[in-house]
């Protein structure tokens, strides 16, 4: 439909999508990353959208749809480990005070753990990656993924040890 005005829809729709994409991904910068990839894809099929009453709805899906994309795919480099002693230099380090040898040891271990985490199956993988890297709460996770919160601790659990007999 060639009578939607696009630079309208995005000063009308921006602020909106953009509270969309914070609930799921709870960091700003990756929010306005996602309000933008949000609307690269709409400017693609703007065309495409026949009840122009049913826009906000499509935007708000597209937003969502895009959010859940990224947490999935993408990676961070900081991940929690087993065990609490391990844990804290890898997520609490500040790298003007280490030296490079200590550097290169976390990275190494990080490393380790990447290929540890491949050896779990994908449900566990998913809600480990979700709960470690992202921070999300068990019930954020489950209604993320559709599941019920109890499934999520089930499997975090499980993940976990699985890792933990990885490491030994």
């Amino acid at each position: 439909m060639s009578t939607i005005d696009f630079n309208q829809v995005y000063s009308k729709y921006a602020n909106r999508l953009f509270h969309i994409a914070f609930s799921y991904t709870h960091d700003r910068l990756w929010a306005e990353d996602i309000v933008q990839e949000a609307f690269l894809k709409v400017l693609k099929k703007i065309d495409t959208i026949e009840d122009i009453n049913k826009l906000s709805a499509w935007l708000s899906t597209i937003t969502a749809r895009t959010a859940i994309d990224f947490l999935r795919s993408e990676k961070r480099n900081r991940w929690m480990t087993v065990d609490s002693a391990q844990m804290e230099p890898i997520m609490y380090h500040k790298t003007n005070g280490m030296d490079t040898e200590e550097m290169a040891g976390i990275r190494l271990f990080q490393e380790d753990l990447d290929r540890s985490m491949e050896s779990l199956s994908k449900e566990f993988q998913e809600v480990l990656t979700l709960k470690v890297k992202y921070g999300l709460k068990e019930n954020e996770i489950a209604r993320l993924l559709g599941l019920k919160s109890a499934t999520v601790k089930t499997r975090l659990y499980r993940a976990r040890k699985q890792l933990k007999m990885a490491f030994a």
